[in-house]
């Protein structure tokens, strides 16, 4: 059965969806409004709609990592991840993408939209990464925080700027934010 829960954080409330094969969403900004809109477009991929349950047994694995994560106190995620909510799954573009993010960008180190478009093959495809990072269904586990703009800016991101800047303070990239 594919289940949702919430988890509590520095950066606000995520909702965190699992299927039976994985982890296949984390959602920031999770009020009810967010969450309600999510789970039916989920519900439209997945065939049926999420029940809330904390004790699946995806989520009694990804819920501790997450929160460990947000605590500085884990650098890496070792969760089954399940794609369906990826617009071309994970055999395409922005799959190719986003496995090699996972893979080759670790904690506490960033990359560039250009030079990750050049690591899967497409030199000059900096949009076409940062269209994928918008695609991102897994932002954190799928680390999209760590992509940057080549001459130093933060670049795009899902859960808002200042959700990044957090992110990449929490790693050691940025200073911490003042307020």
């Amino acid at each position: 059965m594919d289940s949702w829960e919430l988890v509590d954080g520095p950066i606000g409330p995520l909702l965190l969806l699992a299927t039976p094969r994985g982890l296949a969403g984390v959602v920031f900004h999770a009020r009810p409004e967010v969450c309600a809109r999510f789970l039916d477009r989920a519900a439209g991929r997945l065939g049926a709609r999420p029940e809330r349950d904390a004790g699946s047994p995806v989520l009694a694995e990804a819920i501790p990592q997450l929160t460990g994560y947000l605590a500085g106190e884990l650098w890496s995620f070792s969760l089954p991840l399940d794609w369906s909510l990826l617009p071309g799954g994970s055999e395409g573009f922005n799959g190719r993408v986003l496995r090699e993010l996972a893979a080759s960008v670790p904690y506490g180190s960033v990359v560039g939209y250009g030079e990750l478009a050049r690591r899967v093959g497409r030199p000059g495809g900096a949009q076409a990464v940062g269209t994928a990072m918008g695609a991102n269904p897994l932002p954190v586990v799928v680390p999209c925080h760590r992509v940057v703009e080549s001459d130093g800016g933060v670049g795009g991101f899902s859960g808002g700027l200042e959700t990044k800047r957090r992110l990449l303070a929490l790693e050691g990239v940025l200073p911490e934010p003042l307020f």
